[in-house]
């Protein structure tokens, strides 16, 4: 073995030993913090990062960090003080990305604008005067298909609107008439079937809490209303 194959060789083996002390470390931490987080929490998992010494503890989509002996708890945002770049929001936002193709779509109202070539789901409710806000915004963008998921969550009479109009002979008209101009929809017959339970339960399972929640295909999401700007923004930056 030449002296290159030699040094390649320890290298490997140092970089080896490295990563299999880090993993161990890993573990090790999320044995002790996971029962002084609370009870019942899952620690999904604890990660090395390399803001200080810092590990990341990962609880279904929420951050928090811990020091080397799992001694503290920081709960809050890492911020870059030279870029502002927050970190930990660009892990929450990765590690809360969703598949877009395993949205229900059949579940959805759909709309198409122009060549409909940019896409997005959107969850709202109809209570919701946020969601009746961006109504207004969606009204002035062009090439653009809008899934809408009635999502029933903050008033006790929003699946019935949500019902009245699903079960109209034009969905999306009678969407728009309520969601716009405050038109309410005819009511439903009793015999008529909607997906509102199935997404109330798909909701809950991507820990949507506010309307409207958009999301883009790839993966990601925003929550709560965005202006034109920041919609065309973000739909340009979609890849």
């Amino acid at each position: 073995m030449n002296l290159f194959k030699l040094a390649v060789a320890v290298l490997l083996s140092s970089s080896m030993a490295t990563v299999l002390a880090e993993t161990a470390q890993e573990a090790a931490l999320k044995k002790l913090i996971e029962p002084r987080i609370g009870e019942g929490a899952k620690v999904h998992s604890v990660t090395k990062t390399p803001y200080s010494g810092l590990f990341e503890v990962r609880v279904g989509t929420d951050i928090f960090y811990t020091d080397a002996k799992a001694q503290y708890l920081f709960v809050g945002r890492v911020l870059d003080t030279t870029t502002y770049q927050d970190y930990t929001k660009a892990r929450i936002d990765e590690i809360s990305k969703v598949k877009f193709s395993d949205f229900p779509l059949e579940s959805a109202l759909k709309t198409v604008k122009g060549n409909g070539k940019r896409v997005v789901a959107i969850f709202e409710d109809p209570n919701c005067g946020y969601c009746k806000r961006f109504r207004q915004t969606l009204e002035g963008i062009d090439n653009i298909t809008v899934y809408t998921f009635m999502y029933n969550i903050l008033s006790e009479d929003s699946h019935i609107k949500s019902k009245n109009v699903w079960c109209s002979a034009d969905r999306n008209k009678a969407w728009d008439d309520w969601m716009l101009n405050g038109k309410t929809p005819p009511t439903a017959p009793e015999s008529c079937n909607t997906p509102n339970e199935k997404i109330f339960d798909l909701g809950r399972k991507l820990k949507i809490t506010g309307t409207p929640t958009i999301f883009f295909t790839d993966g990601t999401r925003i929550p709560g209303a965005v202006d034109a700007k920041g919609l065309e923004e973000k739909l340009a930056a979609v890849k």
